[in-house]
């Protein structure tokens, strides 16, 4: 009788399936990462905070370093808010703080340590990317719509290469400077003398 009251617990964690036990173990690897980094994520501790076994973790992600990265881009897609200030600088300038911001922080620190895990598999590598500082390549050509529809700049400039250009040349800032951290005057210089004349460049005529 003793032990009857811990009971209910056990049948409602067995009963989570699908993407509910799904979310659960990529919150608690969210919330490892968060604490304690990549190097101390385990299978084991995300099985013991999620409530369930190491096999229902490696049915869905092969190894830790998968198990990471897809913990990482929930923690990247979480609550963005996109610049909405009426100027096409101004949103860009924001967006370039924000990933300069992101870097410099814990958020960053788990950034390097997966980049430096994957270096070996392509596929996780290219996730990483696709969420790393900026969200994607969909988050600067909204950016650029809505420049399109105020006047700001032609359709012409709605070309993914061309919209994640600001972003590129900051991370080449990371890799060539070796630091976590860019000076904001750096990240003007990448806006008003790179971003906005190759914007202008692809035929817009209003600034």
């Amino acid at each position: 009788m003793s032990d009857q009251p811990t009971r209910p617990s056990r049948p409602e964690a067995g009963r989570r399936r699908g993407a509910e036990l799904e979310q659960a173990i990529l919150r608690a690897a969210a919330e490892v990462l968060v604490e304690s980094g990549y190097t101390a994520l385990t299978m084991d501790k995300v099985a013991a905070r999620a409530g369930t076994n190491k096999n229902a973790i490696y049915r869905r992600w092969p190894n830790r370093a998968a198990l990471a990265v897809a913990a990482y881009r929930g923690l990247a897609q979480a609550d963005v808010q996109l610049p909405d200030t009426g100027r096409l600088r101004d949103d860009a300038l924001e967006l370039l703080r924000r990933a300069n911001s992101t870097w410099s922080s814990p958020y960053g620190e788990i950034l390097r340590s997966l980049l430096a895990s994957v270096g070996d598999e392509p596929e996780l590598r290219a996730q990483i990317n696709e969420q790393a500082n900026d969200g994607g390549s969909g988050m600067w050509l909204t950016l650029l719509e809505r420049a399109v529809a105020r006047g700001e700049a032609s359709s012409q400039a709605l070309n993914a290469r061309v919209a994640t250009t600001a972003i590129a040349l900051l991370r080449n800032e990371y890799v060539t400077r070796g630091v976590p951290f860019v000076p904001d005057d750096v990240l003007v210089e990448i806006v008003d003398e790179v971003y906005l004349p190759l914007i202008r460049g692809r035929g817009s005529a209003l600034f």
